[in-house]
C-alpha cells in the first residue's frame, strides 16, 4: 500500500512539472507590421500556475508603467501611436516561480536620418557623408543617390566601386559615402541615402557645398587692404603738413631784433 501511494505521488508530481513546463503564452497579434497603433495581448493558457504579477519589455528594457501585481492570466499593452522609432521586440513577462515570457515583434519602416544635413568640403580634398538608422528591423540594403540640378530629374544612383570617385561602406545601422577629389563644378549638390528593410524604404538628404581654399582668406585680405589704404592716406596727409610748419618757423626767425639797451664805449 505504501508503495502504491508513493508511486501515485510520484506520478502526480511528474504531471504537475509537465503541466508547468508545457505552459505556453498565446499572443495576439503574433506580429505587428507598419501600423500606426496596436494592442498587444498575452494570455497564459494554464490556470494551475500562481501568478504574482506581470510587466512588458521593449528591446530588453522594462516598460515601467506596465508593471502590475495582478494575478490575472493575461496582460495588455496599448501602443496608441507607433512612430518609426517605436519598432522592436516587445516581451510580455509573467511573474511565477519561474518567469514566463513571450515575444511580439513590432516592425516599422527604417528610421533613416543624416548625421549632418549640411556638409562642407574643399576642392581637391575628400568629403565624408554619413547616414544612420534606428527602428526595427534595421535596413538590409543601403543605397546612395545624387540629385541633379533639375529637381524634376530622377536622382542618379551611385554604385560602389564603379570608379575611384566614390566609396560606400555600410552596416545594418550606418552607411557612409566618401567623395574623393572634390570639384565645385561636379560635386556640389544634394545626396540621398536610402535604407530598405522587409517593410519598405526610407531616406534622407545631405547637401554638400564645395569651397575654394582661398574663400576663407578673401575677407582677411579685404580688411588688410583697407588698413593699408588708411595708413597710406594718413602718412601722405602728415607729410604735406610738415613743410608748412618749417616755413612758418623760418619767417619768424628772420625778423630784426630790437632792444632798449644802449651800449657805452
Amino acid at each position: 500500500m505504501h508503495i502504491f501511494w508513493a508511486f501515485s505521488a510520484l506520478l502526480l508530481g511528474c504531471w504537475q512539472v509537465t503541466a508547468y513546463t508545457a505552459s505556453e503564452i498565446l499572443t495576439d497579434p503574433s506580429e505587428v507590421r507598419n501600423q500606426t497603433s496596436a494592442v498587444l495581448r498575452c494570455n497564459l493558457n494554464s490556470s494551475t500556475i500562481a501568478i504574482k504579477g506581470s510587466y512588458w519589455m521593449r528591446n530588453g528594457k522594462v516598460i515601467e508603467n506596465s508593471k502590475t501585481t495582478d494575478s490575472t492570466l493575461y496582460t495588455v499593452l496599448h501602443l496608441d501611436r507607433i512612430t518609426l522609432t517605436c519598432g522592436g521586440k516587445y516581451e510580455c513577462v509573467f511573474l511565477t516561480d519561474k518567469e514566463l515570457k513571450q515575444t511580439i515583434e513590432v516592425k516599422t519602416l527604417p528610421h533613416v536620418f543624416a548625421y549632418n544635413h549640411y556638409e562642407h568640403g574643399y576642392i581637391n580634398e575628400d568629403a565624408l557623408l554619413t547616414c544612420l538608422s534606428r527602428g526595427y528591423p534595421l535596413p538590409t540594403n543601403w543605397m546612395w543617390f545624387k540629385q541633379e540640378d533639375n529637381p524634376q530629374t530622377a536622382p542618379q544612383s551611385i554604385i560602389n566601386g564603379s570608379s575611384n570617385k566614390y566609396e560606400i561602406k555600410s552596416t545594418s545601422n550606418k552607411t557612409t559615402l566618401t567623395i574623393k577629389d572634390l570639384s565645385i563644378q561636379n560635386d556640389n549638390g544634394d545626396y540621398i541615402c536610402s535604407g530598405t528593410n522587409e517593410i519598405g524604404r526610407n531616406s534622407d538628404t545631405i547637401h554638400l557645398r564645395v569651397h575654394d581654399p582661398l574663400t576663407a582668406v578673401w575677407p582677411f585680405l579685404g580688411i588688410l587692404a583697407e588698413i593699408i589704404i588708411l595708413v597710406t592716406i594718413i602718412l601722405v596727409y602728415e607729410k604735406r603738413r610738415k613743410p608748412n610748419r618749417v616755413n612758418d618757423d623760418d619767417d619768424s626767425g628772420s625778423a630784426p631784433l630790437k632792444s632798449n639797451c644802449t651800449a657805452k664805449h
